[in-house]
């Protein structure tokens, strides 16, 4: 768009209707910004804003409101973002400081982003396929069954048993537990199973071999059953109420909210992307879901994971030293959302997730400036 008084208008109008979502009017801009120019004139320039597809007139004699086409130029556009106050910024540390453990800082993080924010709001646990082996505990149960204690660097535990008939010596599960910690502490889970099988190989003693290869199996299992994450989401009961005037749209929504599957591949998919103010953005058709035609995702990742899946040999793309985040926190909501204060609500909430997943203790107040 080069006419740059058209990009003011535009801006205006869509700041307007996130404001009252009601169709938007050249009186009521010209009132209510300093356009420097008259009615006319920005009638006009609505009309070939609507021309170019940025903006539509719902019935004759109304304004105008914006087209997806619109957001997305208004997104791409937005120079700034409205910071969270320092009220808001202690409110998150305050809020998520109080959780006993990582489900309920999850849990908390959701309910806190979705009252931030009026939508709804999704935070997915780290799977299991992109965490890393912490500790390993091999624990006696009985004279044929150990049980396996899996720690990792997220803070998940996990228990498997293994029934064998030559259950390994108190002294013998303890050495083998020091010597797997030693080699494959902060390895991805399916790196430390194929580590634990070097180890097999080497063995000379048949039941201790066969006892490390189905520990493998364990590590193995694990990763392969969780590749997903689970998704903490609140905030859809709060969004209906705000919305009444919208619920035609919003009812789609709210199936599509059922799809978790579906919610999981598009948060994911986003979260990987190039990122614009530090989150992934998609609207309406971008989502490619049939129930967010109507509806705005934006995501951001939190946590650091060197994990990754194991990399095939000789693979040049790979990079074991790459950092991925273990998941990610959004919020989902009606095309016309306040995008300026969602984004770096969602930034600021993935920011506090991932100081948590590193138990550091971070800034007084974390950096919402937008880069």
């Amino acid at each position: 768009m080069a006419n740059e008084r058209r990009m003011l208008v535009l801006r205006a109008v869509i700041e307007d209707y996130i404001r009252t979502q009601e169709p938007v009017g050249s009186g009521a801009l010209t009132r209510g910004h300093k356009l420097g120019v008259s009615s006319a004139t920005v009638r006009n320039d609505m009309a070939a804003l609507e021309d170019e597809g940025y903006l539509v007139q719902p019935h004759t004699s109304a304004g105008r409101i914006p087209t997806e086409k619109g957001y997305r130029y208004f997104v791409d556009k937005l120079a700034t973002v409205v910071p969270l106050s320092k009220a808001q910024k202690r409110g998150i540390r305050t809020f998520l400081s109080g959780s006993v453990n990582l489900d309920d800082t999850l849990r908390r993080s959701a309910r806190l982003l979705a009252q931030i924010t009026g939508q709804v709001a999704v935070v997915a646990s780290p799977s299991l396929a992109r965490s890393a082996l912490r500790h390993i505990e091999m624990v006696p149960v009985s004279s044929a069954t150990v049980l396996i204690v899996v720690i990792t660097d997220t803070g998940r535990v996990e228990q498997r048993t293994i029934v064998t008939a030559a259950r390994p010596s108190d002294d013998a599960l303890n050495q083998l537990g020091s010597r797997i910690n030693a080699a494959c502490q902060g390895e991805s889970l399916r790196r430390a199973a194929d580590g634990i099988r070097l180890f097999a190989q080497d063995e000379p003693d048949a039941p201790l071999r066969s006892f490390l290869e189905a520990v493998a199996r364990v590590l193995d299992e694990l990763a392969t059953q969780e590749q997903t994450s689970n998704l903490y989401m609140a905030g859809t009961s709060q969004l209906a109420h705000r919305s009444v005037s919208d619920m035609a749209s919003l009812a789609s929504l709210f199936d599509a909210l059922e799809e978790q599957a579906v919610l999981m591949r598009l948060m994911t998919a986003l979260t990987e992307v190039s990122q614009l103010h530090g989150v992934g953005i998609a609207i309406g058709s971008e989502t490619h879901t049939p129930g967010l035609m109507h509806a705005s995702v934006i995501t951001s990742g939190y946590g650091q994971s060197t994990a990754g899946p194991s990399k095939t040999e000789g693979d040049a793309s790979s990079d074991s030293t790459a950092v991925e985040p273990l998941a990610f926190v959004g919020s989902i909501g009606p095309t016309h959302m306040d995008y300026a204060n969602t984004i770096p609500a969602v930034r600021a909430v993935a920011k506090y997730l991932t100081e948590f997943m590193l138990n550091e203790e971070g800034d007084d107040e974390p950096d919402d400036d937008t880069d």
